[in-house]
């Protein structure tokens, strides 16, 4: 033992200042490099290296739960939507409840100065009308070839010109189409002018629906004309809904819904279930979302809360969150909060908005489902309702957080729906205007393995330079480091030498 200990005492006593200047400065090195690469990959993945590493590799070793082997709960409702996961998870959809331009978003731009869309949603807007309301035979209808420029055009004012142009020509649906959205300030103005796009509409279509066996000339006009009545139909609906007529509104989208079943683009249910829900109608609410929660139908932000809402309305004006520790949850209690842990892993931003932890903004025009564009367009439209059902908000609040706990590693694996995707704070940031300050999930703060390597490169760094600029003092501290380290095991021994008796010792120290 005492050999061991003065062995050690020669090495630390022959070693130079330029042992430690090159010690130190080596760890620096390599802890600075281990730093970088962690921060690369942190900002291009959103997740630490080391920490994937041994979650993924390290822990099924240790005997934890593999993060690849999918859940029972997982595997029910989740393979259908993780096949479409490389199709839609970045997917940009239109907002089914989106706003009037110049009736609401133009208003909102006169009063504040602000721009409530982004270049990127108008030019999807753009794109979205070129595809449904125009078609190759356009050039054939003189009033259809001016639109078909007029929807090209950037300019709002380029774009109202041409529309009073072809209305000169004559009554063309979609030139009115264009002066509802755009030019109307009000929303009876707007749904003055829709009525007269549905006029002239529901002729040109009546027209193609009688040649649109006679080649695929006339095919493409029928399907543009079916595109444009029940563009109008909707609009129409909407007008009476913002107006107080909810009733005349729900009668019109339950028409449209059975007139044209196969148009799901539109997602003219999400415009009924809000309809009802005003009309506080939730067994017809029920019905709708038993047609439509469905697993081979793609999950939107208002079929999820929606259905956690009808379950919390039955329990949530009694739920008490101190009554429930003491007693346990009921099966309703327990239905409604599953019900809301499926919401919040589909869509996490929505509750911050429901709770008025975050201000609300206008929706865009379109949205990205499962991101924070998707939840302002939800709780926009649907905070009245959940503060109409009392203790729903109540109940949100003390149970959505615990989604999270459900599914510590979001980003690689999901419980009920496919992981989340990556790219939604990307989208969002192009959808959501910039003095919006955009959700982001999982929120993306620093791992303690980046925290860790900043740290230990800041001090070995530090001992190096103090080592070159001191490096017989940072010696004498360096031996008393080791000294003070080594001192409670040398105290240990030394006890335990004295209670051992020596022949035992020695037989342990020849072992």
């Amino acid at each position: 033992m005492f050999g061991t200990e003065s062995s050690l005492s020669m090495f630390l006593n022959t070693l130079t200042p330029k042992f430690y200047v090159a010690l130190t400065g080596t760890s620096s090195l390599i802890s600075g490099l281990i730093l970088i690469f962690e921060w690369w990959y942190f900002r291009k993945y959103g997740t630490s290296f080391i920490e994937q590493v041994s979650v993924s590799h390290l822990r099924p070793l240790l005997g934890g739960v593999d993060s690849s082997t999918p859940s029972t709960s997982n595997t029910s409702n989740g393979e259908a939507d993780s096949n479409r996961q490389s199709v839609s998870e970045c997917k940009v959809w239109r907002n089914p409840l989106n706003l009037f331009r110049g009736a609401e978003y133009n208003r909102y731009t006169w009063v504040t100065g602000r721009e409530p869309l982004t270049y990127y949603d108008m030019n999807l807007s753009a794109q979205d009308h070129q595809t449904f309301f125009t078609c190759d035979s356009d050039h054939l209808r003189p009033a259809d070839a001016v639109m078909q420029k007029a929807w090209r055009e950037r300019n709002p004012q380029a774009r109202i010109s041409a529309a009073h142009e072809a209305l000169e020509v004559e009554d063309c649906a979609t030139a009115f189409i264009l002066l509802a959205e755009e030019e109307a300030t009000t929303i009876m103005e707007a749904e003055r002018l829709f009525k007269q796009a549905l006029k002239a509409g529901e002729g040109c279509y009546r027209r193609s629906q009688q040649l649109q066996h006679h080649g695929t000339q006339y095919e493409a006009q029928h399907r543009r004309d079916t595109n444009v009545l029940v563009y109008i139909k909707r609009r129409l609906a909407m007008c009476s809904r913002k107006l107080g007529r909810t009733r005349e509104a729900v009668k019109m989208m339950r028409d449209l819904m059975k007139e044209f079943p196969l148009l799901s683009m539109f997602n003219i249910h999400e415009n009924l279930l809000e309809s009802l829900l005003e009309l506080q109608n939730y067994a017809d609410v029920q019905a709708v979302l038993a047609k439509y929660d469905d697993i081979s139908l793609p999950k939107s932000a208002t079929i999820c809360y929606t259905a956690a809402l009808l379950k919390a309305r039955a329990v949530s004006d009694k739920f008490s969150p101190e009554a429930a520790s003491r007693r346990g949850l009921s099966t309703a209690e327990m239905n409604a909060v599953e019900a809301i842990h499926r919401a919040v892993e589909f869509n996490p931003h929505v509750p911050k908005y429901l709770l008025e932890m975050k201000s609300l903004i206008l929706p865009p025009e379109h949205i990205l489902k499962r991101g924070d564009s998707e939840a302002i367009a939800y709780a926009f439209f649907h905070l009245q309702h959940w503060k109409r059902v009392e203790g729903a908000l109540n109940l949100l609040h003390c149970t959505w957080e615990g989604t999270f706990r459900m599914i510590p590693y979001p980003l690689e694996k999901g419980h009920l729906f496919y992981p989340y995707p990556i790219c939604t704070e990307t989208a969002d940031r192009e959808l959501l205007p910039m003095f919006h300050e955009v959700s982001v999930y999982p929120k993306k703060e620093l791992p303690f393995f980046i925290l860790f390597t900043a740290g230990l490169c800041s001090f070995t760094a530090m001992l190096a330079l103090l080592t070159h600029q001191f490096p017989e003092l940072m010696g004498v501290f360096a031996k008393a480091f080791l000294s003070t380290l080594f001192a409670p095991l040398n105290f240990i021994m030394e006890k335990v030498e004295s209670i051992l008796p020596s022949s035992l010792w020695h037989q342990l120290t020849r072992i």
